[in-house]
């Protein structure tokens, strides 16, 4: 399984960002993709996740209500829109799959990630 970010950047408090992550390869035993992050001196954390070719989706609380996660089957991929964005939402963004009902990071499967930045 490949997993191929793109998407981030620059944004000022409030603003907007969509980023996705396209999924390729033997896909077939997949359940799960997510979203993870990366703060500088900061662990890496969960964001959101959803089934795979499925609806089923869970959050952070931090981002509930400001981030959606959703999946594109023909394109097999999976976005994360992120509003209202605040400073510490930045960080590098990784997408990350599993073969669980859940991805954690002692997932198989991730990104190299893309930068995310929300200026003050």
């Amino acid at each position: 399984v490949q997993l191929v970010e793109s998407g981030g950047g620059l944004v000022q408090t409030g603003g907007s960002l969509r980023i996705s992550c396209a999924v390729s390869g033997r896909t077939w035993g997949l359940k799960t993709v997510g979203w993870f992050r990366e703060a500088p001196g900061k662990e890496r954390e969960f964001v959101a996740a959803i089934r795979w070719r499925g609806d089923s989706t869970r959050y952070r609380d931090s981002v509930k209500g400001r981030f959606t996660i959703s999946s594109d089957n023909a394109k097999n991929s999976i976005d994360l829109q992120m509003d209202g964005l605040r400073p510490e939402d930045t960080g590098v963004y990784y997408c990350a799959a599993d073969t669980a009902l859940m991805v954690t990071l002692r997932s198989g499967y991730w990104g190299r990630g893309t930068q995310v930045s929300v200026s003050s």
